[in-house]
């Protein structure tokens, strides 16, 4: 065999630990901002937690400002609005906050601040990043409050397109957040439910980006180490949330798992961005729920690399019993077995098919589905037919 030639770039720098948020502040001088725009959603907006970190913020001497139009569905809307509140307060760098929406809307407002082109014109297609204004992207502090999409450590973002509805992801590589604030603290408030739902999207970018047929073992090891944490530890968090060695290992899993799918993701994420922007439904849900039915799908390119991480995890039964264990933690942590039971029908199958046969994350499945296969994979999502 003959090795390809490949790129390899890893993530940023990382402050793990309890309390770490404290050094907000600090890191924000350190990295040239001095007044900071704070992005996060509404819910989080109004929190204590929040009012404390800003007001701390403000007492060392930093102009930050806050905004918090911010849809759990970033649209192009929330980001354009951001844009204005970062221009109106002169700002010099965006402090990214909260779960996938937050922390993806303050990327997207770090990139599209200074430029003269729409949002949808840096899609994540070709080089199509090179359009940008790279000297004109704001630095970014990325502190998430959810384990699950590892947005903190990504150079994307990802909004929804207000005509088709397709959640298209937006890319640069300078919007990877020169820091990353991982406080398993910040996460002690989140509900059981978004526990488990943000917990499976990490599951499943570790998953796919263990089972991406590309060359890249840097994110092969990141992903496989980041199911075991998520084995060990997910279960532990939703069912008590004041658990702060769980709590952290969560957030280190999700932050492994958005390391790890530089190497790619594929049809579990090519059927969860339609269906969520036509029916607008939680991300890390829809990833759960569809999350067996494509690992068995894919079976035929990638029983050998499951065989292997089943072994590692202690999972006995091979591939068998991988996808056991899989519906056995879903089970476990509430999160329901088929897209009809969260409301979703077979009438836009259709339309969802035309979608992920497009999303950028079908070029990472270990078969290149059709679209009449993405069609009856869809089906059998909503239906339950395993």
């Amino acid at each position: 065999m003959t090795l390809p030639n490949r790129n390899f770039n890893y993530p940023t720098a990382i402050k793990f630990g309890a309390g770490r948020v404290r050094e907000l502040a600090e890191l924000c001088r350190a990295n040239g901002i001095t007044r900071p725009l704070f992005v996060t959603d509404p819910g989080l907006a109004a929190m204590p937690m929040v009012r404390a970190i800003v007001e701390d913020v403000k007492r060392a001497g930093l102009g930050i400002g806050v905004f918090s139009d911010v849809r759990p569905n970033p649209v192009e809307a929330n980001v354009v609005e951001g844009v204005k509140a970062y221009q109106a307060g002169h700002r010099d760098g965006v402090v990214a906050f909260g779960g996938g929406s937050g922390l993806d809307v303050g990327k997207l407002v770090a990139l599209m601040h200074g430029q003269r082109l729409s949002v949808f014109e840096l899609e994540d297609v070709d080089d199509w990043w090179t359009r940008a204004d790279a000297s004109r992207i704001s630095p970014i502090i990325a502190v998430p409050t959810t384990a699950g999409t590892g947005s903190e450590v990504g150079r994307a973002g990802v909004v929804t397109h207000p005509v088709t509805h397709e959640k298209k992801i937006i890319f640069h590589p300078a919007i990877m957040p020169k820091v990353a604030i991982l406080d398993p603290e910040l996460t002690v408030g989140l509900p059981a439910k978004l526990t488990a739902a943000t917990g499976m999207d990490a599951l499943a970018h570790v998953v796919e980006a263990y089972c991406a047929p590309f060359y890249h073992p840097l994110a092969a090891g990141v992903a496989l180490e980041g199911m075991r944490l998520i084995k060990d530890h997910l279960a532990r968090a939703v069912k008590k949330g004041t658990d702060l060695d769980a709590r952290g290992h969560m957030l280190m899993a999700s932050t492994m798992g958005a390391t790890a799918f530089q190497r790619g993701l594929g049809a579990i994420h090519a059927l969860s961005h339609p269906f969520g922007g036509l029916y607008d439904a939680h991300h890390g849900t829809l990833n759960g729920i569809i999350m067996p039915y494509v690992v068995k799908a894919n079976r035929r390119r990638i029983e050998k690399d499951i065989e292997r991480a089943a072994a590692y995890l202690g999972i006995k039964g091979g591939f068998d019993g991988f996808l056991k264990w899989i519906l056995a933690l879903r089970k476990e942590v509430g999160i329901p077995h088929t897209l009809a039971d969260i409301g979703i029908d077979t009438k836009r199958l259709a339309e969802v098919a035309a979608m992920a046969i497009k999303d950028p994350s079908a070029g990472g499945n270990p078969i290149a589905f059709t679209e009449k296969q993405y069609k009856a994979l869809a089906k059998r999502c909503v239906t339950g037919d395993l």
